[in-house]
């Protein structure tokens, strides 16, 4: 049985690797362990690592829900630069979505829930209000 999610991304500078995550994650690492490597706990369980390297190519989204994908595209590239990217949705899919890169390639991903009610489900399991 799994019971927690570490997902790691490479960045040539650690410096600017660990200001930009800081300012799109909107805290302060969780664990610095040693120099080049930072680590968050984006949501109880589910940690991302940064760690100084050779970014991956072609690898992830690293997708990570969000309340308002909009607000948060907005947020992005005003705040982060980060190139302005498109929205997606499908009516089979229960989430509208978009993937966008860090600036050393790194693909990362949001997608908010369209139906608010199993939002509001999902966030009270994750936070152990409701049991599995």
């Amino acid at each position: 049985m799994f019971f927690e999610l570490t997902y790691q991304v490479r960045v040539t500078d650690m410096i600017e690797g660990h200001k930009w995550y800081q300012t799109f994650l909107k805290k302060a690492p969780d664990f610095i362990p040693h120099d080049g490597f930072a680590e968050w706990e984006v949501v109880p369980g589910c940690w991302l690592q940064v760690a100084e390297g050779t970014p991956s190519s072609g690898s992830g989204p690293l997708r990570l829900a969000v309340k308002d994908l909009e607000a948060e595209k907005l947020w992005l590239v005003r705040e982060l630069q980060v190139e302005d990217f498109e929205v997606f949705s499908r009516e089979e899919v229960p989430v509208k979505w978009c993937t966008f890169s860090d600036p050393w390639g790194n693909r990362i991903g949001l997608f908010e829930y369209i139906d608010k009610k199993e939002e509001s489900k999902r966030i009270d399991t994750i936070l152990g209000k409701v049991e599995i």
